[in-house]
């Protein structure tokens, strides 16, 4: 993870950008599939890499590790009183929750 600055405040709201895919895309993909992928993005204002993206997932965990180096005070975090559960049934009690602003793409292309 490293620190990333931006000239101007991103704008936030209006028109949505729209994600489309082509043929060409679709090449070698065998369909229907649910595989995660791994990408780049921006939170808060820092560019943090190898995300992973599971579609098949329904939590999104950001590791103390990488919370810590975001420089934001715990207190920030919201309670959270249901424990996650792994594949193997071991059971993690999250920290807290906190929403986050992501940025995705290059400007003048991002969302």
């Amino acid at each position: 993870m490293q620190q990333y600055t931006h000239s101007k405040r991103l704008k936030t709201g209006g028109e949505e950008e729209v994600i489309s895919f082509s043929e060409a895309d679709y090449e070698g993909i065998r369909l229907p599939h649910n595989d995660p992928i791994v990408v780049t993005l921006q939170v808060e204002l820092f560019s943090m890499k190898r995300i992973l993206i599971d579609s098949g997932s329904s939590a999104d965990i950001l590791y103390k590790h990488a919370f810590d180096q975001l420089r934001i005070p715990t207190d920030q975090l919201r309670p959270v009183k249901t424990p996650l559960v792994g594949f193997t049934g071991e059971m993690v009690h999250p920290l807290g929750s906190i929403d986050l602003s992501v940025v995705a793409g290059t400007s003048p292309c991002q969302t």
